[in-house]
């Protein structure tokens, strides 16, 4: 049986795929990488550094800190699955990705996308019970219910993202080899194939969308009541610190899901999009929000600022 499914295996899936990088910008693909190789050493120092204040400091053991420890993880898979292969394109030439390699970036592209989406959502669930209902926070939110909630979100990101693999798997590959992209992605795999993927665009288009759509839903109504809230907080000073700790939740999460939204619907409907402009952005998506949510949260969260200084500044600070 196993000698049967691997002569199988072998004659309906490739080998290895050819990955082009930008096309058009071939030629300024070295050039191009400097500017992603810089972004993403400032995501993996940023996020690197959140993961280490959050586990090494007791005082950063609070809800909203877990929810921005699994963010910052999820931010590293993102930006790691895809910038590393991106830099071997654009300064060693290293244009092969085998088949087994190419769907295992894919399921992390895809998994850590929609990891960030739920984290996103616990978030503003989380921010929402400090403001709206404070008496409860902790009796709600307690160490087995954020356990639950991040099984939950991992669960939930898993179960939506495998069968996309499968239905990459299914797929013959009979026809071109070369990928118009710099790292492998559901659709742009798919398209490659010599058999209909109508169910491949509707599940890559609808799942996606019907997702990031209730995420969004949840979270406006969770900020609708947070800002009603604070607006009725009897002291100036409870008003701005809220606003201040939103201000930066709302950033991430229109850094976020603006070019996610893009993306998607561009696949679809973007017909009269260059290729090269589309292929820039999805880029600078994988690598621009990992390098600002710390950033982001570092300066805008007082906890976190002051542990990042006392880091870095020890003897600066009594």
């Amino acid at each position: 049986i196993t000698m049967m499914a691997t002569l199988n295996l072998t004659s309906v899936n490739p080998g290895s795929f050819m990955l082009v990088g930008i096309p058009g910008l071939e030629q300024f693909h070295i050039w191009i990488g400097i500017p992603f190789f810089t972004i993403y050493l400032v995501a993996l120092a940023g996020n690197g550094i959140l993961l280490y204040l959050i586990t090494m400091d007791h005082s950063l053991h609070e809800p909203m800190f877990f929810f921005l420890f699994m963010l910052a993880s999820a931010d590293l898979i993102l930006c790691t699955t895809c910038v590393p292969k991106t830099l071997g394109i654009f300064w060693l030439k290293a244009q092969k990705i085998t088949f087994p390699g190419c769907l295992t970036q894919l399921f992390f592209l895809h998994f850590s996308f929609f990891l960030d989406s739920a984290i996103l959502l616990g978030m503003a669930f989380d921010r929402y019970m400090a403001i709206c209902s404070p008496l409860r926070y902790t009796s709600v939110l307690t160490p087995r219910t954020i356990v639950k909630i991040m099984v939950g979100i991992v669960g939930r990101s898993f179960s939506v993202i495998l069968p996309i693999v499968f239905l990459v798997k299914r797929l013959p590959f009979c026809r071109t080899r070369i990928i118009p992209h710099t790292y492998c992605e559901h659709v742009g795999v798919a398209r490659l194939a010599c058999a209909d993927i109508s169910i491949n665009i509707w599940y890559g288009f609808a799942v996606p969308l019907m997702t990031i759509i209730s995420d969004l839903i949840l979270i406006g109504i969770s900020y609708s009541l947070i800002l009603h809230a604070v607006f009725h907080l009897p002291s100036g000073d409870a008003r701005q610190k809220a606003l201040s700790t939103c201000g930066s939740h709302v950033s991430v999460i229109l850094i976020f899901y603006t070019p996610a939204m893009f993306s998607v619907l561009t696949h679809r409907f973007g017909h009269n999009i260059s290729l090269t402009f589309h292929i820039m952005f999805a880029n600078l998506y994988v690598a621009i929000p990992p390098a600002l949510n710390p950033i982001i949260y570092g300066v805008k969260t007082k906890q976190i600022r002051d542990k990042v200084i006392l880091l870095f500044f020890p003897k600066g600070r009594q």
